[in-house]
């Protein structure tokens, strides 16, 4: 996509960003309302030299992922909460082999098929749902800007962390139309995973999972041995000689290189933290209406309430959130679901804040009067 300023609806502007990022490889299931990314990635890619597949549903289209980046591609999928959870086996093989791949999950309402408007009710799936430990990583765009410039930090991440990456949207970001700055090439950083080339390992000498806490990454087909398995294994891949004291490496391993890197992954928006007794917590689409709701309170009301809004969900940047908060009163956390996020947060702010308030909405998107609503009952 040339630099310059467009009109794009979100699902586009996300699949642009994976684009510009350098993925050639999109494998997907048709989903409301998650199918214009796929029908999108249809049109681009095959113009680019890439390749588009259509599966026969979403957990193998989630694993086509697996072969094209071990066969070094960028590669990415996209799909909606009752597709999110067919994948979560996936998931979890990605996290145990460290194969770096994105997944978008533009939710919608559930349980069951539940219904196809907007919601965020797959945040805290986004992080327990696949099985065994192993950290995850999850962005949450509020704009077709951010759908654009999230997808390619998704790539970015995933590429330096070997790890699945999930840009968890929602209907109401993915379907939204707004303008979209491209700026030049040049400016935008593109990350590639290493590769023991790169650290002067010679294919003899070579360990799939081993050298460095984020192992280097060998492509099949450039004279490298690889062990790709996702059971418990060695550093160089052998699942034989297992034992509890390699088990637990193995695995404290691929947990640590995320959850001992929370501050080089994770990222906030702060506005009006100077001298705030209240702050409301937020991400994703609710993030548009809550800035709204925090200006007018402090405008028409004189409410020093703040406002943040969390870009990165997991891991989750408890660290971040307490040295922004020293002190406060009510924290108020506004979300389209009963109160997911709400419970991560009360832990980190568990002696920072006289109470934490969920304001839940199912379905549809906060409007600021619903949120101004709760202040001002809650502040009376």
């Amino acid at each position: 996509m040339k630099p310059g300023v467009y009109y794009l609806q979100g699902a586009q502007a996300c699949l642009e960003g994976a684009i510009t990022a350098g993925c050639r490889v999109y494998a997907g299931y048709p989903i409301t309302p998650a199918t214009e990314i796929m029908e999108h990635a249809a049109h681009r890619l095959p113009r680019l030299g890439g390749r588009f597949i259509q599966m026969e549903d979403e957990i193998s289209s989630a694993s086509v992922l697996l072969g094209a980046s071990w066969a070094g591609a960028k590669a990415m999928t996209a799909t909606s909460s009752p597709g999110f959870s067919l994948m979560q086996e996936v998931i979890s093989f990605a996290i145990m082999t460290e194969t770096p791949l994105v997944i978008v999950d533009v939710q919608r309402p559930g349980p069951g098929q539940g219904y196809i408007t907007t919601g965020q009710e797959d945040v805290m799936q986004a992080r327990w749902g696949h099985h065994g430990e192993g950290s995850i990583i999850a962005l949450s765009p509020a704009s077709v800007q951010d759908m654009f410039e999230f997808t390619i930090e998704a790539f970015n991440l995933a590429e330096r962390w070997r790890t699945p990456v999930l840009v968890m949207a929602e209907e109401t970001v993915a379907h939204m139309r707004e303008r979209l700055i491209v700026p030049p090439p040049g400016t935008i950083p593109i990350v590639n995973r290493t590769k023991p080339q790169d650290m002067g390992i010679a294919p003899e000498h070579y360990l799939p999972y081993g050298h460095a806490q984020v192992p280097p990454m060998a492509t099949w087909g450039e004279g490298y041995n690889i062990n790709h398995v996702s059971l418990v294994h060695h550093e160089d891949g052998n699942v034989t000689r297992y034992n509890p004291k390699v088990h637990f490496e193995n695995v404290a391993r691929i947990h640590r290189k995320i959850e001992d890197n929370v501050d080089a992954i994770a990222r906030l928006e702060t506005r009006e933290l100077e001298g705030c007794r209240h702050v409301l917590i937020c991400y994703g689409s609710v993030s548009r209406t809550g800035i709204e709701a925090v200006l007018e309170a402090r405008a028409e009301r004189g409410i020093p309430i703040g406002f943040i809004r969390l870009h990165t969900l997991w891991p989750f940047p408890e660290r971040q959130l307490r040295d922004l908060l020293p002190d406060v009163d009510v924290v108020f956390v506004p979300e389209m679901n009963l109160g997911m996020m709400a419970h991560p947060i009360m832990e980190a702010l568990r002696d920072r804040c006289r109470r934490v308030v969920s304001i839940p909405s199912l379905g549809s998107l906060h409007s600021p009067e619903m949120i101004l609503s709760r202040i001002y009952k809650e502040l009376q």
